[in-house]
């Protein structure tokens, strides 16, 4: 698992940690760390040229030890403080007596053009808001050179603990953290500015606390929660999921969320609505009724939204029952935040960006902006687990505790129909006996690994993606 922890908890682990420590060997360690990942970076560092944005912070004195360390090697080094006479001056002095440079900002623009290697030490996690106008022109022409960029523990610009990106911000192409990731690599829109991200351990584990902000399944997380029939299973013990969608204008969405369910796992598939006809022709094994949810026999969850239009008596209906419930597009909209939050069984709501928007009654742009902070608030909200879909998948549990962000999203994605798959897959998951976080989180995971495999460089459809699940699962468990 992926873990990742607020500014607030690091410091405090950060203090911990160094009053056991020599004076200095924290940063000693982190910028060790970093000189390596740039000397890897570069792949020869004699005769490299290496830039460093410095400021006035912590993440300053990392960017100069490394650099210090850089220019033992052989590269030609120069510091640009941004910050006056406001710099670490260890790190200033370690660079100078190891043959590095200093130049003031104002003529530092030739250097950058001919760097090979731009550090961005300019803000730490503690900073707010964009680049100060001093340091926004320089970073901007780093972007321009050609160079490679690394960013020192963050991202200059960026706002840690939410992933906000509220002004100019650096681009790196490698971003080296230490002791822990920081909420904002891991989260869409600062995540876009990470780059790759190189974690590298100084000995902070210990003092972190065992409930991070954040985290992330890989793999070894997805193989371990998945459900697997045991020799003894039938069709209902490995769970039964309803589905409540699709209309006559789209009769394709209740085909798409009845793919997704019966390529997750599902023993058995219940479809209600009025495309009967189309599920039947794809998936001749539905259990189809025309007679509402209450009436189409035993599921261990529901599925309701896609593609169903106005119907929002099915909707009511479903979230009376005493089951697991996940609600997806139209359903999103039919229903009554009150009966949302009166169940007594487990909702999962899967909105995109516009969905989520409407519920809270904000702006798109404000959603995709700090999209941490409106999944929390529309779980809380609604009593109900939330995945917020898009370019980082998130999900979020009313009560509180780490918000899962899916990491195999891939752009590919966004193709019509898709979120249709995800919401069958989910359900299945559900139906399996899944909590809904981690339903939602190993549902978002092999739905971008499924996309991802299924694109292989070219556009790709819906359908494509929830053909290519079952390869995923096999690729989790290889």
């Amino acid at each position: 698992m992926r873990t990742a922890y607020s500014v607030e908890t690091i410091r405090t682990a950060e203090r911990a940690l160094m009053a056991r420590l020599p004076d200095g060997a924290l940063m000693q360690r982190a910028a060790a760390g970093l000189a390596a990942a740039c000397a890897d970076l570069l792949g020869r560092v004699y005769g490299r040229r290496v830039v460093l944005l410095v400021g006035s912070g912590d993440n300053g004195g990392d960017a100069l030890y490394a650099g210090a360390r850089l220019a033992r090697r052989g590269a030609g080094v120069t510091a640009v403080p941004l910050a006056g006479d406001r710099v670490h001056c260890g790190g200033l002095a370690a660079l100078r007596r190891a043959g590095g440079v200093v130049v003031h900002p104002d003529a530092a623009g030739e250097a950058v053009d001919r760097a090979d290697l731009v550090v961005d030490g300019i803000v730490g996690i503690g900073g707010t808001g964009g680049l100060r106008a001093g340091a926004a022109p320089l970073a901007e022409r780093a972007a321009r050179s050609g160079a490679a960029v690394v960013a020192v523990d963050l991202p200059s610009g960026v706002e840690a603990d939410s992933g906000e990106v509220r002004g100019d911000a650096v681009r790196a192409d490698l971003t080296v953290t230490f002791g822990a990731h920081k909420p904002a690599l891991l989260i869409d829109p600062a995540r876009e500015h990470a780059g790759t991200v190189r974690l590298v351990d100084i000995g902070l584990r210990p003092e972190l606390p065992a409930e991070p902000e954040l985290e992330a399944l890989q793999h070894a997380d997805v193989a371990a929660l998945l459900p697997a029939p045991a020799a003894e299973s039938d069709k209902y013990r490995r769970g039964v999921v309803g589905i409540a969608a699709g209309s006559a204008r789209y009769p394709g969405a209740a085909v798409l969320a009845v793919s997704g369910a019966l390529r997750g796992g599902a023993g058995a598939v219940r479809y209600v609505g009025p495309a009967g006809e189309a599920v039947l022709a794809r998936f001749p094994e539905t259990l189809v009724s025309d007679r509402g949810p209450h009436e189409a026999g035993r599921v261990q969850a529901w599925v309701v939204g896609p593609g169903a239009g106005d119907d929002a008596g099915t909707v009511a209906e479903v979230l009376a029952t005493d089951v697991p419930v996940l609600l997806d597009a139209d359903g999103l909209r039919l229903a009554a935040r009150d009966a949302v939050r009166a169940r007594s069984a487990p909702t999962l709501m899967t909105p995109h960006a516009g969905e989520a928007a409407a519920l809270l009654g904000v702006a798109r742009e404000e959603v995709e902006a700090a999209r941490l902070s409106a999944a929390r608030e529309l779980a809380a909200r609604y009593g109900a687990t939330v995945l917020l879909k898009g370019s980082t998948t998130l999900v979020a549990d009313p009560g509180g505790g780490p918000v899962r962000v899916n990491a195999t999203g891939t752009p590919w994605l966004a193709t019509a129909g898709s979120g249709d798959v995800l919401s069958g897959l989910a359900g299945s998951l559900l139906a399996a006996g899944l909590a809904p976080r981690d339903a939602g989180g190993v549902a978002a995971y092999l739905h971008g690994l499924a996309g991802r495999l299924a694109a292989h460089g070219a556009p790709i459809a819906a359908h494509d993606i929830a053909e290519t699940i079952p390869s995923a699962w096999r690729d989790v468990h290889d």
